[in-house]
């Protein structure tokens, strides 16, 4: 099994009843300003070096982003913050992602979600979760060169500290964005970030100097 059998599967899933009829309605009902546009309407694959020492875990895919571009944090606001952080820190080769034939490419660096259909208002059900919850664990064990994994959002952080189990820490440490863990098994280092969503830029919580820290702290330790 690799990474692209393990897509390949993945974008044939259709084991989420209410995922499944809310994807496909916005893939057919567009936004507006995307009318001209093939939605992908699909679970989303995650997207990145198969070989990369960074992961990156977010919630889901956005309705008109990565639902509409198939492809992981491209299209919307969240992603525009991302990809320019990564890009800063020398992650990804340009700041900018649109579409999924934009010539981004990721160095180094590897980026999924917990959950791979959009939700309605962006939140799955608990039982969306653990349904999705094989998808990323089946990912996580492909991407067996990872040294850091970035947590974006508290639901994130708290399935990836799931994943590693009796590794983690317990009690489990609360999120905060910056917060490093330290599994016992001398697995990847987990660093918390709030999610880039623009709950968080736009009322400030998250600047781009808080979130490019994230990355550079990541730089480091794999500079080591």
């Amino acid at each position: 099994m690799t990474l692209a059998d393990l897509n390949d599967e993945l974008i044939e899933c259709r084991a989420c009843p209410r995922l499944v009829a809310w994807r496909q309605e916005i893939a057919e009902t567009k936004r507006a300003a995307y009318r001209d546009h093939d939605y992908w309407g699909r679970p989303v694959p995650g997207f990145g070096d198969p070989n990369a020492r960074l992961v990156l875990v977010g919630l889901a895919p956005a309705a008109h982003g990565a639902n509409r571009t198939g492809r992981m944090f491209t299209g919307d606001r969240s992603g525009d913050w991302l990809y320019r952080a990564l890009f800063r820190a020398g992650f990804a080769n340009q700041a900018e992602s649109v579409r999924s034939d934009d010539g981004l490419v990721l160095d180094d660096c590897y980026v999924t979600s917990m959950v791979r259909c959009a939700p309605p208002a962006n939140k799955p059900t608990a039982i969306e979760s653990s349904e999705c919850e094989q998808w990323l664990r089946r990912e996580l064990e492909l991407l067996s060169a990872a040294e850091v994994m970035v947590a974006l959002g508290q639901l994130a952080y708290n399935r990836v500290l799931r994943y590693f189990g009796s590794a983690a820490p317990r009690p489990r440490p609360d999120f905060g964005h910056g917060r490093e863990v330290v599994l016992a098994n001398g697995g990847p280092l987990v660093i918390a970030s709030y999610h880039p969503s623009q709950q968080n830029t736009f009322t400030g919580r998250l600047t781009e100097e808080r979130f490019d820290a994230v990355f550079t702290r990541a730089r480091r330790l794999l500079a080591r």
